[in-house]
């Protein structure tokens, strides 16, 4: 029984294949440092919509994306199968980060709430990264509102699902 995309974390994209060995050049969609180097199982979702499992014999960098080889792929009309799949792994799989941080897939659809007034903000809609702090994207009031997304201003309780959030003065009249 195939997982549904929100059980499953993508690590990779396969672009193309390789040469004529089977390899393929993949982009990664992981952050986590070595994630690829490591992995050894995996399924791979088929642009044909099929879940097939891999098994990663190698994996290297090249360039700004990653070469792959999976087991049993030997040429490049075998590797041309893979083109546009996705490389991922179940939920319960994905790496562990650091006290601190999250996945921004934890944060989509959890409620944000004022820990001063208690009053339910809205629901991040979406996380963005424009190379300062991540940015909750909530709707409030139907409006979007940012809310940074610091220690500062923002407290993630996975276990209540909640995050509670400390606004500076104006934050939701911008």
């Amino acid at each position: 029984m195939s997982k549904q995309p929100s059980q499953r974390v993508v690590l990779a994209e396969i672009l193309k294949p390789r040469g004529i060995r089977g390899e393929m050049i993949a982009r990664s969609q992981t952050d986590i440092p070595g994630r690829l180097e490591t992995l050894k199982e995996a399924q791979a979702h088929l642009a044909n919509g099929e879940d097939v499992a891999v098994t990663l014999t190698e994996a290297w960098p090249h360039k700004e994306d990653w070469v792959l080889k999976f087991a049993g792929v030997d040429s490049i009309e075998q590797a041309d199968r893979f083109r546009g799949a996705e490389v991922w792994v179940p939920m319960e799989e994905r790496s562990a980060l650091p006290s601190g941080e999250f996945f921004q897939s934890d944060l989509v659809g959890l409620p944000v709430v004022d820990t001063v007034s208690a009053k339910r903000l809205g629901v991040v809609e979406d996380v963005q990264q424009y190379g300062g702090p991540p940015l909750l994207v909530v709707q409030y009031e139907g409006r979007e509102v940012l809310i940074p997304f610091v220690p500062a201003i923002c407290e993630v309780d996975l276990t209540a699902q909640v995050i509670r959030a400390t606004l500076p003065d104006g934050l939701l009249e911008l």
